[in-house]
């Protein structure tokens, strides 16, 4: 078996934190419009810092100082490690024992990447690691999940997906893989739960379903 997990929102419960950073540094900036802008951020989870930017400078102009926003919300993130999510050690511990192959396909950066997993001692169960910044696409594009299939050494119809952005379920879809959605913040709609092989509430189950495909 192969398996493919995004970070944020499936292993940290990392997006609230990243939500309540955001509004709490957005009167330091002059954020009047957070709300709508937080918005659009929760529309293109699972997208890389560049897009990000690309949003904010939508919303507010390109002379705003993203780059030291950014260092300002990094700072607010570093006071408190992300709350680990349910049923995370219980999936991976299985999955070795099944001598499952297994990826990590995050959009963050991977100095932060390997920086969160190394303080959660979560690194060990990869067997590969891929980044945002180690890739050209962010996702919907279906590169990162292409290129996680590859560094396993294994064709993309073989992989599950574990999921719980819409642009996540999105590119593995695009990449013929199996996409599982475990919602965090956003709920699916129509068209995701078309996309998605199956929703499930947590990775309990995610491990569960799992059994029964071997």
């Amino acid at each position: 078996m192969n398996v493919i997990f995004d970070m944020d929102g499936v292993i940290f419960d990392s997006e609230r934190a990243y939500i309540a950073a955001y509004k709490k540094l957005a009167p330091k900036y002059g954020l009047d419009d957070v709300e709508v802008i937080h918005k659009a951020c929760m529309d293109s989870i699972g997208a890389n810092r560049q897009k990000t930017k690309e949003i904010f400078f939508a919303y507010v102009g390109h002379e705003f100082d993203y780059l030291a926003y950014r260092e300002d919300v990094q700072v607010e993130l570093n006071k408190h490690d992300y709350v680990i999510k349910p049923g995370v050690y219980e999936i991976f511990d299985w999955l070795r024992e099944t001598g499952a192959k297994i990826a990590l396909a995050s959009s963050t950066r991977e100095v932060s990447v390997r920086k969160s997993l190394g303080k959660a001692d979560l690194v060990k169960y990869f067997d590969q690691i891929v980044c945002g910044d180690m890739v050209s696409h962010s996702k919907p594009h279906p590169e990162i999940f292409l290129k996680a299939a590859e560094e396993l050494g294994v064709k993309p119809e073989t992989c599950y997906v574990i999921e719980d952005s819409f642009n996540g379920i999105r590119a593995a879809h695009a990449a013929g893989m199996h996409p599982i959605m475990v919602p965090d913040i956003l709920q699916p709609d129509e068209e995701i739960r078309g996309l998605a092989e199956v929703v499930l509430p947590s990775l309990f189950e995610v491990k569960e379903y799992l059994e029964k495909q071997e």
